[in-house]
């Protein structure tokens, strides 16, 4: 059996491949609009490859922008 490993990215990552800024990351993720990351030490966040990615293929909401 062979066992593949996740790639995690770090918020530097994800924002240059979503192409938003790292406070509108972490906004999307509070207003759930955006794969939660996962904890890996005290102050370190990752998100999996594979949800970011699942997300840009199904589009970012219509209200992406529109927090109001």
């Amino acid at each position: 059996m062979i066992v593949q490993e996740e790639r995690l990215l770090n918020a530097r990552e994800v924002t240059e491949l979503i192409g938003v800024s790292r406070s509108t990351l972490h906004r999307m993720v509070a207003a759930n609009r955006f794969p939660r990351p996962i904890r890996v030490g005290l102050r370190a966040l990752r998100w999996r490859l594979s949800e970011v990615l699942a997300w840009m293929e199904s589009g970012p909401p219509a209200t992406l922008y529109n927090w109001g």
